[in-house]
């Protein structure tokens, strides 16, 4: 199905922003959908003959919807769209009409033509028409509550007439809440409650207000309630904003335990200032679950911080140990368990100040690659360099991967750029089996360099580390190699990474070294985000 915009740009000559004002209006019209107890079905002019596109529809959650069948995409015209013509040619809400039928549903049409206000604050020419079907199957003697709504529609139908519904969204702001069935208020043009839904009753009940709501200045009511005064005082000043004509951000009120969201909208039909619609939500629960997992996360990242600092403190312990020790090949395997307990605790030092329980990766990849250049015992400057990006990965694929990527990084320049003294030697296969070979000089002009390459493919992730040094020496296999660093690698890709990963020649001489790891877990594995 074709976005908004994808049909209004296709078979219309409507400016962006008048697309963007249409998106507006379906941003913020189940609120009217559910007032007018009716479809709302969003048509745009596609020729001069009088025929109409629908680009958008709602359905309301308070009533029957009058169509079964989607119908945006429909392109509609001659008398079944005569309503829609007199609403776009002359400006005015359309009301006449007896009723028709959509197969075995009566329904009652209206038309509402939409308006875009200049910059200067006038009302512009017409761009598209709202048309208000209701399913009249269902209909009875209205309540009172029901009553309110549709005075209420009606008011909000003459501002999409008149170019001020809807109102400028605020930053950050979305459209989920509150919603008509949370809860409604009307105050009249001096801020009086003139009607209160149950479900607004119930919530400033809970607040602590066990009075009826009407004939009460709801503005001076906040101020009250408010457990916070400067809570209070926003939540009163944006109602008396609203009177004003203003659109307010929302506010929230919280009082005895409780807090309450609040939407306050002006009510202006033909620009005249009437009063404001107050849309109010009980959201205690919500709150208590927000509160309850921020001390979550924070006990999180305590528990990540303290882990990097034991791994550091492990790290330095080992550092000591290898001081002391006497056997070159001893300290040369404490020194490497330094390096590799270092870069756990990367991944648990990035978790720390992170509020979810994954990693922006490429800065830690950026760390390890330079401490590999920085520890190698190797008389050559290799450059290091990322091209692409891992994303962001959860802490289970991390904390293996930069094991894996710091022992290839590590041997890759070591044994693919060895120092003097062994480069006309050939050692037995090292920790990843980049052994230096027998091989002609290198080109001088050739900086030596090492590069990881990252990018993702249906939910796999593919990595590789490729060096331009001396290669692997022939009849090479990884699969025989003993040394424990392979054994690391091999082990953490096929078992907890779940991937695949293979050594070979690369395609310009050195070595490559190539991963594939899968970024979703099965149902089925023990080792499940579930």
């Amino acid at each position: 199905m074709s976005t908004l915009r994808d049909l209004a740009e296709e078979h219309t000559h409507l400016r962006p922003a008048d697309i963007d004002h249409l998106h507006r209006i379906a941003g913020d019209w189940q609120l009217l959908s559910d007032l007018s107890f009716a479809d709302l079905l969003l048509w745009v002019p596609v020729d001069a003959d009088g025929t109409f596109l629908c680009v958008a529809q709602v359905r309301p959650t308070t009533a029957p919807t009058a169509y079964q069948d989607d119908q945006v995409g429909r392109i509609v015209g001659g008398p079944e769209v005569a309503h829609l013509g007199v609403a776009y040619s002359q400006g005015r809400i359309w009301r006449e009409g007896d009723p028709v039928w959509y197969g075995d549903v009566p329904a009652r049409h209206e038309a509402i033509p939409v308006r875009l206000r200049t910059a200067e604050g006038e009302a512009g020419e017409v761009i598209a028409v709202v048309g208000r079907d209701t399913n009249l199957s269902t209909a009875r003697t209205p309540s009172q509550l029901e009553l309110n709504y549709l005075t209420t529609a009606d008011d909000l139908a003459q501002m999409i007439a008149d170019g001020t519904f809807p109102p400028p969204r605020h930053p950050g702001e979305t459209t989920s809440a509150p919603r008509v069935g949370d809860g409604l208020v009307r105050l009249d043009a001096g801020g009086k409650v003139t009607y209160a839904s149950p479900n607004a009753q119930s919530a400033y009940r809970r607040l602590g207000y066990a009075s009826h709501l009407v004939g009460e200045d709801l503005a001076a009511l906040h101020r009250r309630l408010a457990g916070d005064p400067l809570d209070g005082t926003e939540a009163a000043n944006g109602i008396l904003a609203a009177l004003r004509g203003e659109a307010p951000p929302r506010r929230e009120i919280d009082a005895r335990g409780a807090t309450m969201l609040t939407r306050a909208l002006p009510l202006m039909p033909a620009g005249v200032p009437i009063g404001a619609l107050v849309l109010v939500r009980d959201i205690t629960e919500v709150r208590r679950r927000d509160r309850a997992l921020i001390t979550k996360d924070a006990t999180i990242r305590e528990i990540h911080h303290r882990v990097k600092n034991n791994l550091q403190t492990v790290a330095a312990l080992l550092r000591l140990q290898a001081r002391r020790v006497a056997m070159p090949e001893a300290r040369v395997a404490l020194e490497e368990s330094v390096r590799r307990v270092a870069s756990i605790a990367l991944v648990h030092e990035t978790l720390s100040m992170s509020s979810d329980e994954a990693v922006e990766f490429d800065g830690i990849v950026d760390r390890v690659a330079s401490a590999a250049t920085e520890v190698a015992a190797t008389e050559v400057s290799v450059g290091m360099r990322r091209r692409g990006s891992f994303g962001v990965l959860p802490a289970e694929i991390a904390t293996s991967l930069v094991m894996v990527l710091n022992e290839l990084l590590l041997n890759a320049v070591e044994h693919g750029f060895p120092p003097a003294d062994e480069a006309e030697e050939t050692s037995a296969p090292a920790a990843t089996g980049m052994v230096p070979v027998v091989a002609p000089e290198s080109d001088p002009s050739v900086r030596p360099e090492v590069v990881v390459s990252a990018h993702r493919f249906r939910k796999m992730l593919h990595v590789s580390v490729t060096d331009n040094g001396r290669g692997l020496p022939p009849g090479f296999d990884a699969e025989q190699a003993s040394r424990l660093g392979l054994q690391i690698v091999r082990a953490l890709v096929t078992g907890e990474l779940r991937g695949t990963i293979e050594l070979r020649a690369g395609a310009t001489g050195g070595t490559e070294a190539v991963l594939v790891v899968p970024l979703a877990r099965s149902a089925h594995d023990g080792r499940s985000q579930a």
